[in-house]
């Protein structure tokens, strides 16, 4: 029987780069962090007193006597109640104020793209990357938003460059999330055996990060190739330059495939299988490849 295959917030919590979030190596793919269909409605009390403190704040920004805060506070209040019309009419001049906060524009997008406006996501992304050409963060929307207009090829494309102008002439830190999103975006085109020497070389470059190991394990085992996801875990633990500390979520998942839970040092068992990394092993054995 399988082991149970890890759930999206383990692979979040697990996968995280830093300030880029990185959706790419979620396994779940979590570009566009504001789906085009909201979550479960507030309870209409509820409901009604979100409604009243949305009116309270447009009062304030009326008299123009608003804080940062209640600005904010308004456009999480908006997005929350499914306004997004008025959460857009917000947040674009506050955008516009400060073209430098790439993350201001990155929400517009993300507000568009779920009100359904593709093309105006679109163009706020493009802006983004006309000023910042490698943000992790909008190549991930703007390679969804191809994605999603069946343009898979351009989206691969685009990362493809923005990864390999990180990598050459020298690998510079910001190649591992642009390599790890481009992985993700070959598995989402069926591409397992790309993906995987894709994920190979970002552990090379990277020795002392995990994140590739971990990453390639999650394939694996999505893949259904327990035994080399298995290693390629135990790899990603030994890693870890506190190694000796609590990790919960690996030692979770660890013990889900088939690892003692109580393994430090690289000392887990797991079953025998040819290094992840070794020069003649060629690897973990390729998984079968993926439906698009």
């Amino acid at each position: 029987m399988a082991p149970p295959r890890p759930t999206p917030d383990q692979l979040r919590s697990l996968l995280v780069v830093g300030a880029v979030a990185l959706a790419a190596l979620a396994g779940g793919w979590w570009l566009g962090r504001l789906p085009p269909q909201g979550g479960p409605a507030p309870e209409p009390p509820k409901r009604a007193a979100l409604q009243r403190e949305v009116s309270q704040l447009r009062l304030r920004l009326e008299r123009r006597d608003a804080s940062e805060e209640d600005r904010q506070r308004l456009l999480e209040l908006l997005v929350g109640l499914e306004r997004r019309n008025e959460a857009i009419s917000l947040l674009e001049p506050m955008a516009d104020r400060e073209p430098d906060r790439w993350s201001l524009r990155l929400m517009l997008a993300e507000l568009r793209r779920a009100a359904g406006d593709r093309p105006g996501a679109e163009r706020e992304v493009r802006q983004i990357l006309s000023r910042h050409p490698d943000q992790v963060e909008a190549l991930q929307l703007m390679a969804l938003l191809q994605l999603e207009q069946g343009q898979g090829s351009a989206a691969t494309a685009l990362v493809t460059t923005a990864y390999e102008e990180a990598s050459s002439p020298e690998v510079e830190p910001k190649a591992l999330g642009l390599g790890l999103l481009l992985a993700e975006l070959q598995l989402k085109r069926g591409q397992a055996a790309e993906a995987q020497a894709t994920y190979l070389k970002l552990a090379r470059d990277f020795r002392q990060d995990p994140r590739p190991l971990l990453a390639l394990a999650l394939m694996l085992h999505d893949q259904g190739d327990s035994k080399a996801a298995l290693e390629a875990l135990q790899q990603a633990r030994q890693r870890d330059p506190q190694s000796g500390r609590d990790q919960p979520e690996l030692d979770k998942l660890a013990r889900e495939w088939g690892l003692r839970p109580d393994s430090r040092n690289g000392n887990a068992s797991s079953p025998t299988a040819p290094s992840a990394l070794s020069p003649t092993s060629g690897g973990p054995a390729s998984p079968s490849p993926r439906t698009p």
